[in-house]
């Protein structure tokens, strides 16, 4: 006999999408979505359509016929995905589809199930953020036909099947939202991908390109040669050259049962990795194994640096995300052995996302002593230089980043090798200036803020300007944290190409940091000037442009392999955050990417460090 059940789970905000979309469902300009259908004849592929919309979407569907392929029973996302016994011959229409329960779903993979419920499509992260749409059907009723059915066969993935070129161009009568194009599953990776939205696919023997995470998940690349860095990933050399083999792997298999494999870049996901095709928040397409491959350690093993040279000046900067007393001794002492035996202790470094003495606490506490006293501890334990420090506390809340966190750049130095020209008067809110004119530069305040009243910088941490002094030189370092990409739309949205939001803020702090910089080279041409820090921005973006205009600076990164390039590595993508820039005067320079962290599942911090030797 046949077992029903049902769920009457409010549906994930039903249906949830843009203006332009809805408008264009009212008015029936999308493909299909003015085609009648017998509630009680629809298939899955009528429910999923030749767009990324479902032309039946906000209607009653009755006994919709499926094979379940997967289930999910954690999260706020828990439900199951059925699979169509019989496609039809339109390579566009998906025959796969989740079906949304919000509890616990009571069917198994191999179940024959009879589905009946709301078409509705689901943007996760909310309409706001730009995704895609998921569709699938709410508020199930569930009838059980048969179990211990065959699954169907899975779609494999291969660097053949998924197409080079990534998305269509959006279209401008919607916004440029691809939502109502018509799918080309054999020109388009992310079409391709939506034709298989929920279907059971499969993935072979794959390298990782994006490390396991505390979210139990994993990048791999079906496409072995697409971009490949010299330590196996996938680099993001520009906005136009994507990475269509990656893909997000996670598991349904419960922790309890198996625990998700550690897994650094360059290691390989052995064997077959299968399951339904879902489009989630964080990455877009994830394929959710039911069967999990094994991770082959490759090996990968993290870089040091060279030490410098006696007449080299060494000037490093590292993120080392939201440092403060209350963590474990053990980050402390990792990132100290980092800087000792990684960056082979450089002379001056300037650290981003160090937190005042109370953390994440939110009471007014700004001062930041302990936690830089804890860190140079740690590094003279380590076997390092007792470094001196200097920086400047933000006013409370004002700069961004975990509130009551208080994050700011400090300079840690090596007085043995260094020395600081200290001007003092430097406070949260009082700029510095530049003097002198034709030969010699310096500056009013050091350490001292660049431009802090300047918008640029409202709600995010202000530029910290030293003067340092090696072997009776003058070199002005300027150390930054540029505004994060928060709120930027994802590779996969909905609008082609995606909306980077955040870039008109860095733009601006490029060009004030940009303005200052052309303030030294002023006063002296010859003047010897690093702008260094976590820029939260790519080496071909208009963020690096406009620091480098007028030639003031030049992105050193630029001087290593194009394949070397890579700071950080998000969603698979190894691509440059983190850099330093030179001004004309320092032309013989070493440069190093010093790749520790951002391709290894533990890590110290999610950035790598970048070094830059020299003789001033």
């Amino acid at each position: 006999m046949p077992s029903p059940f049902s769920s009457s789970a409010t549906p994930r905000n039903a249906v949830v999408l843009s203006a332009a979309v809805a408008t264009a469902l009212a008015a029936g300009l999308l493909a299909g979505s003015t085609a009648a259908a017998d509630p009680a004849d629809v298939r899955v592929h009528d429910i999923q359509g030749t767009t990324r919309i479902s032309p039946l979407a906000g209607q009653t569907v009755t006994d919709v016929p499926g094979i379940v392929t997967g289930v999910r029973g954690y999260g706020s996302s828990r439900g199951f995905w059925i699979q169509e016994r019989t496609p039809d011959d339109n390579p566009a229409t998906s025959e796969g589809l989740f079906v949304f329960t919000g509890s616990t779903p009571t069917v198994r993979a191999g179940d024959e199930v009879k589905v009946s419920g709301t078409v509705t499509e689901f943007v996760p992260g909310g309409a706001s953020s730009g995704n895609q749409s998921l569709t699938q059907i709410s508020r199930p009723t569930v009838t059980v036909v048969s179990s211990g059915n065959e699954i169907p066969a899975p779609v494999t993935l291969t660097s053949r099947s998924v197409p080079s070129a990534y998305a269509p161009e959006g279209d401008p009568a919607a916004g440029g939202s691809v939502n109502g194009l018509p799918l080309r599953p054999r020109a388009y990776a992310l079409d391709y991908y939506e034709s298989l939205e929920g279907v059971n696919v499969r993935v072979g023997t794959s390298r990782v390109v994006g490390a396991s995470n505390d979210f139990a998940e994993l990048w791999v690349t079906v496409k072995p040669h697409e971009n490949r860095t010299p330590r196996g990933g996938a680099l993001y050399g520009s906005y136009t050259s994507q990475n269509s083999g990656r893909l997000k792997i996670q598991s349904l298999i419960p922790l309890a049962e198996r625990p998700f494999p550690t897994a650094n870049v360059g290691d390989v996901l052995t064997g077959v990795t299968e399951g339904p095709l879902d489009f989630n928040q964080h990455g877009g397409y994830t394929l959710t194994a039911r069967t999990l491959g094994t991770v082959q350690d490759r090996g990968l093993k993290p870089e040091t640096t060279r030490p410098q040279r006696g007449g080299e000046l060494a000037v490093a900067t590292y993120n080392v995300e939201n440092l403060d007393p209350s963590d474990p001794q053990e980050k402390f002492d990792s990132l100290a052995r980092a800087v000792v035996e990684n960056l082979s202790s450089p002379d001056i470094l300037a650290l981003e996302e160090i937190q005042d003495n109370t953390g994440r606490t939110n009471n007014g506490v700004v001062a930041a002593d302990q936690t830089v006293k804890k860190f140079t501890d740690a590094i003279i334990a380590a076997g390092g230089p007792a470094y001196d420090w200097r920086s400047i506390s933000p006013v409370n809340n004002e700069d961004g980043g975990e509130p009551g966190g208080n994050i700011r750049q400090v300079f840690l130095f090596n007085p043995e090798r260094v020395s600081f020209t200290d001007r003092a008067g430097g406070d949260a809110t009082t700029p510095t200036d530049v003097t002198g004119q034709g030969s010699r530069a310096a500056l009013t305040l050091s350490p001292g803020r660049v431009d802090p009243a300047n918008p640029a910088w409202e709600d995010s941490r202000k530029p910290l300007a030293g003067e340092f002094s090696f072997r009776g030189e003058t070199v002005f370092v300027i150390a930054n944290h540029f505004g994060s990409k928060g709120g930027d739309q994802g590779l996969t949205s909905q609008y082609q190409p995606p909306n980077r939001s955040s870039e008109v803020k860095r733009l601006q702090q490029a060009q004030s940091v940009n303005a200052f910089v052309k303030k030294i080279l002023k006063a002296d041409r010859r003047a010897d000037v690093l702008v260094v820090g976590d820029i939260n921005d790519f080496e071909f973006s208009a963020t690096t442009k406009a620091l480098t205009d007028g030639g003031a600076l030049y992105p050193a990164v630029k001087s290593l392999p194009r394949k070397d390039r890579y700071s950080y590595v998000f969603q698979g993508n190894s691509q440059v955050l983190d850099q330093i820039l030179t001004s004309p005067s320092i032309r013989d320079f070493r440069y190093d990417s010093v790749h520790i962290n951002a391709e290894f599942a533990a890590q110290n911090s999610d950035h790598d460090p970048q070094v830059l030797r020299f003789r001033p």
